[in-house]
């Protein structure tokens, strides 16, 4: 049998998590990043992929996209992602989680 979750089993365990984050005993990016892998899970039938976090560039985050560079720039500069630029120094980069967030999501 495959592993499955039902959606409102993660709905039941996201009742049984928020007092926790609401107490302190687990922090805020804990609860999101358990929820988030449980709704993964009960939607696809796996857990999110492991990815380390690392700032990439515009080609890279392109890439990513599967799409080109000057696409990306006017999509981008048309507000079409919901991930954030994150300014090094004056250069341009993105969290390559967020992109793979932006990826992964159906919505």
């Amino acid at each position: 049998m495959k592993n499955s979750l039902r959606p409102r089993t993660v709905k039941l365990l996201k009742r049984f998590i928020t007092p926790l984050t609401d107490e302190g005993l687990i922090t805020v990016v804990e609860e999101k990043v358990i929820l988030s892998n449980l709704k993964h899970l009960a939607e696809k039938g796996e857990l999110k992929p492991i990815i380390p976090p690392k700032l990439i560039d515009q080609k890279e985050a392109a890439s990513m996209l599967g799409i080109g560079h000057s696409n990306f720039k006017k999509l981008e500069s048309e507000g079409q992602f919901p991930f954030k630029r994150k300014m090094v120094g004056s250069a341009v980069r993105y969290r390559n989680t967020d992109i793979m967030e932006f990826i992964m999501n159906d919505e």
